[in-house]
Order: structure tokens, then sequence, then C-alpha cells
């Protein structure tokens, strides 16, 4: 029997969680979406693009009767919606999340939802972009990307299949980790990013002459700087959700860079020239792949 949700509670419709909607509307996956968030406006403009089937004005009602439920919100969030939801679960009803931090989504859920844990799958997209709120949703953003699972001791197998179909039908590849795991790998390949993209910018703007290096800055900036156009909000959330992983990672950027300025300092070019090597070598099988 193919993959259906009869209803789909959304909290939180912003590019992720729109983009899940419209997803599986596309694949003839979904009967009903409800949307929930804070802002009305928002809501509203999901509406008007056919992104949600209804606003819920409440998280009792945006919940009840769901099959299913994405928690696609900042993870400084998710705590008091999975506290508000907790008396209004069915039985059956799945609870996902597409937080980019794992650990503590994993707590929160047994904290918050001790009862109903056996239907709690941990979940990250690994897609997104700088643009935010419903407008951005769009049903491809899955296709051939990234979706790792992180389930709990507690949850079911059942469950981990139910939301592996969900995602597959977004178009997702799949891939399980714990949650530390997880954590680990991306505080290096995400986070770390987003805090050196946002540090740089932030260092520039505030010199004397930020007008003029703004001027000159081109593609190679732009390119490097792209991800410090998301929300400043989920970014806080995301780095001390996994701050001490990020910290570790961070440690060892540091540590690299001192070898590089101790480089060029002494004017030794083949010690740049290996690094920067090394780095276009790694890349580009990545890249290709």
């Amino acid at each position: 029997m193919p993959f259906f949700i009869q209803k789909l509670a959304v909290l939180g419709v912003g590019l992720i969680g729109g983009s899940v909607a419209l997803a599986l509307k596309q694949a003839g996956a979904v009967g009903e979406v409800v949307g929930y968030g804070r802002s009305q406006a928002n809501l509203d403009h999901a509406y008007s693009l056919g992104v949600i089937d209804h606003i819920a004005t409440n998280l009792a009602v945006a919940v009840q009767g769901a099959d299913a439920i994405l928690l696609a919100v900042p993870v400084g969030q998710m705590a008091a919606l999975m506290q508000a939801i907790a008396p209004h679960l069915g039985a059956d009803t799945l609870v996902t999340d597409a937080g980019s931090t794992k650990q503590d989504v994993a707590a929160l859920m047994a904290q918050h939802l001790p009862a109903h844990l056996a239907n709690c799958v941990p979940a990250h997209p690994i897609a997104g972009a700088e643009a935010s709120g419903a407008s951005a949703a769009r049903a491809d953003l899955f296709v051939g990307k990234n979706v790792v699972l992180t389930p709990l001791s507690a949850t079911s197998p059942a469950a981990v299949a139910r939301v592996s179909a969900l995602w597959q039908a977004c178009g997702a590849k799949l891939s399980n980790m714990t949650a530390v795991e997880h954590d680990a790998v991306f505080a290096a390949v995400s986070h770390l990013p987003h805090l050196l993209a946002y540090a740089l910018v932030d260092m520039l703007a505030q010199r004397d002459n930020a007008e003029t290096l703004f001027k000159f800055a081109a593609s190679g900036f732009r390119d490097f700087t792209r991800i410090a156009a998301s929300s400043p909000e989920m970014w806080r959330d995301i780095a001390l959700a996994n701050r001490n992983a990020l910290l570790a990672e961070l440690a060892h950027y540091q540590t690299h860079l001192q070898h590089l300025q101790a480089a060029l300092s002494a004017a030794d070019g083949a010690a740049l020239e290996a690094v920067f090597r090394r780095a276009q070598a790694a890349r580009a099988p990545w890249l290709a792949a």
C-alpha cells in the first residue's frame, strides 16, 4: 500500500516545513496539511500559495487527529511546542522534526513526550537556502538530498519506516546516525561554516572603511558568505544547542589558521601551496558527487 498521511500538522511553515508540505502534495502522499506558526501573515501567505490547506490558531486544533506532526521551527522553540502538544497526541501520531541538531531534540522528546517516544523520530534534512518563510518553499527542495534520521532507543521500527517513507515521498535519500555522531559531523561541515561566514561579514561591517570593502567585494566574497544571509535566530539556536561540538571544531580551525599564519609570516610558499593543493584535491570529488 502506498505511503499516505491523511492529516499532516506542520508547526512552522517556512522553507523546510512548507517544502515538505508541497512535496507530499505533489507526490499525492497527503490528504490535508494544517499549518501553525507565530506569524499570521506568513500563515495567510502559505494558505494563499496552497502550501497548507488550513490555518490552526492553536496547537490543540493543529495536532488533533493528525497522523504526523512535523516540528519545523528553530530548535530553541521546540521545548515549548512539545510541551504544548503532548496532551493532544493520538496513540499512533508520528512526531518528527527538521532541526539541525539532534542530541538536544532527543533530550527534549524524552523530557516532554515520555509516553510517546515509540513514535518519535528525530530527523535532519540536508537541504535549504538562505531564503525563509512560506514564499521560499518549493516541492523539489529535497529531491536527491540527504536526510539523516537519528531514532531514539525507544523509537519503534514501524515509526522509523513511516518517517523514512515520508522523506522518500519528498524525493530524499536517507541515512541513519546516532544523535552524537550527527552533531559531531554537522558541527564540522555545517555549523562551523555558518559561524565563519557570519564572523567575516560582521568583522568587515564594523570597520571604518566598510562601505569601500563591500563596494569592491566580488564573487569570491559572495560565495563564501552566502550562508550569512540565513536566519540569525535559527543559527543562534543551532550554535548554542551544539556548542560543545562546535567549540571543538572551532579550536581545530584556529589551530589550522595558526599554521597558515606561521607559513605566511615566514613567507613559506611551499607550505601554503601544500595546504591549498590538499584542499583543492579534497573538494573536487565531493563537488563532483
